[in-house]
């Protein structure tokens, strides 16, 4: 698949990928500070052709950030992005809380990420995000400032679509691959 394909918006209306974002921020929560890499995140996902259905912001605690994850991919969300918690502070849990309700661990998302983000600041590899699987949901870590947390996603949106197709497709849709000539292979 051509990098074109993958950078392509996702169909508009119902065909298009449910996302949740969810802001980790102690200060946002008790309401001291406004979330802006939330809904700058939201205006991106929008942009990019994806329904946002929820918006919601945690304290950095590890039991509610678990929940908020497990919450949104119940109501069958394609994506969840979460901004905040990456860092080396005492405080920053996300990385644990995600690896702790994640199935499955996809390490090429935060790595291309980080990659990409040390072009713009060497301090890009201090970030801890992860990137896991739960269910049919695809969980992306993201750092909390707006700036960062755009310029991150916005260096795997493309793959993350095509991934998004293939976990969404059925067991049916894999088996119809790997029969093709060529095809996937086990």
């Amino acid at each position: 698949m051509s990098h074109s394909e993958t950078d392509r918006p996702q169909p508009a209306g119902d065909e298009a990928y449910a996302a949740s974002v969810i802001t980790v921020s102690d200060r946002c929560s008790r309401g001291e500070r406004e979330d802006a890499s939330g809904p700058a995140l939201v205006g991106l996902l929008v942009k990019r052709g994806y329904r946002v259905v929820s918006m919601s912001v945690v304290p950095d605690e590890r039991p509610q950030i678990e929940a908020a994850i497990k919450e949104a991919a119940a109501g069958d969300v394609a994506l969840v992005l979460t901004t905040g918690g990456t860092g080396f502070s005492s405080r920053d849990v996300t990385p644990e809380a995600t690896c702790a309700v994640c199935e499955r661990m996809a390490p090429g998302i935060p790595e291309a990420m980080r990659a990409a983000s040390m072009a713009i600041t060497p301090h890009a590899c201090l970030s801890r995000e992860t990137a896991g699987i739960l269910g049919r949901t695809l969980v992306v870590n993201l750092p909390g400032s707006p700036k960062a947390a755009c310029e991150n996603i916005s260096a795997v949106i493309g793959p993350i679509a095509h991934g998004l197709r293939i976990l969404r497709s059925g067991p049916a849709d894999c088996a119809a691959e790997a029969a093709r000539p060529g095809g996937a292979r086990g």
